[in-house]
Formats: C-alpha cells, sequence, structure tokens
C-alpha cells in the first residue's frame, strides 16, 4: 500500500517534503512496518539515493547537540555559520571531520578570493632597541581587520621578519617572496602548528571569508650608537595600526645615554605620522624635484602681473614655504610650531652632549597605491638616509 501511494506522488509530480515521507514510516511503522523497511521500500521506488537523503534518516543528533555542535565550530575556526554548519551536515555531525571539511573548502573558496581587492588591514610592528620590522597584512574589510585571528598572524609576521633579517642593511623593504616560504610557529586557539606564511595567510583568508593578502615590509636598522623609534596611529593593541612612522636618531659619543634619544625620538616617529614628509634635508631634495616646482610657482607667479624682480621673489619665497612642508629638518614641530625638527635635534644635542643626527625615517599606510572605488591617499612610504 505504501508502495503503492508513493508511486502515485512522484507519478503526478506531487511534491512533498522528506519530512513528510517520515512523518508517514512513523505511521506505517505503526501498523506493523519497521523503520528499515520502509526506508527500503522508498528507496526501491523514485526517491534518489542521496548521501543527504541517508543522513537524515540515520542522524540522531538532536536540534539542542547540533546547535552545540555549530557553536564549537565556529569557535574553533572563525568560519561563517552557514559554512561551518554545511560541513557539520556533510560529516554527519562529527565535529573534527567537519574542521577538516571546512578547512579543504576554506583553502578552496580563499583561492576564488584572491582576486579581490584588498584594502583594508593593519600594520605590524616588531622591534628591539637597534632594530624594527613592519608588515602590512591586507584584507577586505574593516571588521575582518579587528578578527583576533588576523591580528595575531600580522603580529607574528612582523616578530618573523624582526628575526629573519641578516646583519649589515640600515634599511630593507621586502615584498611578499622575502617571507611567504618562510616556516612559522603558530600558538593560537584557532590557529596553532607549525607552516609557511602563505600556508598560514591562505587559512586565515579561510577562516575569515575574505581575501587577505601579506602585501610588504621594511626593516629599519640602526648604528652602534642609536636608538629606533616609532609611532602607530589607529591602534586597536600593541604592535598593530593603520598608519606608521619610524626614524633612527644617532649620537656621535658613544657614551651617550640613550634614554633621551628615545623620548625625542617617539616624538618624531609621531610628527612624521602626522605631516607625511618626503626629504630629510633640503639638500637631498633632488634637482629635477626643485626645478619642477620652481616651474609651477613661476607660472602661478607670472598670472599676478607684477614685475619680473617681484615674480622672482614670489617663487623664491613659495619655495620656502616648500620646504617646509615637504622636509623633515625644514618642518614646524607638531608639538611646538614655534620651532622646527632642525632645532628640536640641536636642543637634544646639546642636552646630551654630543651631536644628534637622524639617520633613516619613513612612513607607511594601509592600503596606499591601491586602487579602490573610494578615495585613497596614492602616496608612498618613502625612505630617506643622511647623506
Amino acid at each position: 500500500m505504501v508502495q503503492y501511494t508513493l508511486r502515485m506522488a512522484w507519478g503526478q509530480g506531487v511534491r512533498k517534503p522528506v519530512l513528510g515521507l517520515l512523518f508517514r514510516a512513523q505511521q506505517q511503522a505503526a501498523r506493523g512496518y519497521s523503520s528499515s523497511s520502509f526506508q527500503t521500500r522508498v528507496l526501491g521506488t523514485h526517491v534518489p539515493q542521496n548521501d543527504m537523503f541517508h543522513r537524515r534518516f540515520s542522524s540522531q543528533v538532536s536540534s539542542s547537540e547540533q546547535m552545540n555542535l555549530i557553536k564549537q565550530l565556529r569557535e574553533r575556526t572563525s568560519a561563517p555559520i552557514k559554512d561551518v554548519k554545511a560541513s557539520l551536515v556533510s560529516c554527519n555531525w562529527d565535529i573534527e571531520a567537519a574542521q577538516k571539511d571546512l578547512r579543504k573548502r576554506g583553502v578552496v573558496l580563499a583561492a576564488k578570493k584572491s582576486s579581490r581587492t584588498a584594502a583594508e588591514g593593519l600594520l605590524a610592528i616588531a622591534q628591539d632597541e637597534k632594530r624594527a620590522a613592519v608588515i602590512e597584512l591586507n584584507c577586505e574589510t574593516d571588521f575582518v581587520a579587528r578578527n583576533d585571528v588576523f591580528q595575531y598572524l600580522a603580529s607574528s609576521m612582523a616578530k618573523m621578519a624582526l628575526s629573519a633579517q641578516g646583519p649589515g642593511q640600515l634599511f630593507l623593504p621586502f615584498g611578499p617572496e622575502y617571507l611567504e616560504n618562510m616556516s612559522i610557529k603558530l600558538d593560537h586557539p584557532k590557529l596553532s602548528g607549525e607552516t609557511t606564511v602563505q600556508s598560514a595567510v591562505t587559512e586565515v583568508a579561510a577562516m575569515v571569508g575574505e581575501n587577505v593578502k601579506f602585501r610588504r615590509g621594511f626593516i629599519l636598522s640602526t648604528t652602534a650608537h642609536g636608538v629606533v623609534s616609532s609611532y602607530l596611529h589607529t591602534c586597536p593593541q600593541p604592535g598593530l595600526g593603520r598608519i606608521a612612522g619610524l626614524v633612527t636618531l644617532e649620537a656621535e659619543d658613544s657614551s651617550v645615554s640613550l634614554d633621551a634619544l628615545k623620548t625625542v625620538g617617539s616624538s618624531i616617529a609621531m610628527h612624521i605620522v602626522a605631516t607625511k614628509p618626503l626629504f630629510l634635508s633640503k639638500e637631498l631634495v633632488s634637482a629635477a624635484a626643485v626645478e619642477n616646482e620652481r616651474e609651477i610657482l613661476r607660472t602661478q607667479a607670472e598670472s599676478s602681473g607684477k614685475s619680473q624682480m617681484a615674480m622672482g621673489k614670489m617663487v623664491e619665497g613659495r619655495l620656502r614655504k616648500y620646504f617646509e612642508e615637504v622636509v623633515l629638518m625644514e618642518q614646524k614641530y607638531v608639538l611646538n610650531d614655534s620651532t622646527n625638527i632642525k632645532a628640536v635635534l640641536n636642543d637634544l644635542s646639546k642636552e646630551v652632549g654630543s651631536k644628534v643626527t637622524i639617520g633613516n625615517f619613513f612612513r607607511m599606510q594601509v592600503g596606499e597605491g591601491i586602487e579602490r572605488p573610494e578615495a585613497a591617499d596614492g602616496s608612498e612610504p618613502i625612505a630617506h638616509a643622511a647623506a
């Protein structure tokens, strides 16, 4: 009778939910049919024999247990809930198997998303007294940049970059190829073990459901007697931020205490973040850059209708203003605009009893130079060495 009823239903094109069939099976079981014999009869007719059908009949996991497993796997992996549930269902609610399945799915999805623009993210800094390493780890949204796994990976990569640098290089810019094949040890509840940097980035991309990319990094070192100072802006936790300023201060006398240099260096690093200097000193501004700016100013002056002598004075006056805007040593100090950075260094030299100079500096911002729909600051970080 059951077989005949089912054939009629399927033959007439009536679509009944599987749960309805299960309810009918219970009714027939009360009349003398066993659930297993009913399942055999159903699978012997027109019902598709697929894994999902078997799973729904065989699963003995209650709804409360299902919710608990979903929560546990979500906490383990940070994957989207819909992906977590799909993996659990496909693995018959075996959480260990589902976690493996989820990682496999994630790697595939991460590869598909790798072409999407990743212009958000974080800068991570790791440093000691003589060196500092900064890396940029990008994602698609600010929401993911606040994810603890994403932040942990960024910090771990900066620490590894610092330890990987060889001696003798005062400034070292590097791209993804410098770190991606290096081995990294991770110790996070959701990301642990030893793997390559590239694999770790791919796994985090799988967890957060976005394109995640390691874009670039810089390592800055100082001489035998000096300090590396840094400042991070928009800092969610120590060592992480969206804009970084770094500077090295060096004293000629090797017996000078470095405490004063550290204090002033930190304020100059903050100044660099705020003012975006392009050059260390006027002498380091290229002749081409000066002539280009002079030509622009000359064109502006000609529209004033003044005499050649007056226009010449206007050009030179505006050129001095240009130097004050783009040259670090000529810039007004952000903490005291009555003085400039050159005067700050002179005062520091008098305080410590030895000449103090800036060795290198650079400014770096998340996403700069990456094309995206909204307007962005397209400037690139520039490092500058003293002549």
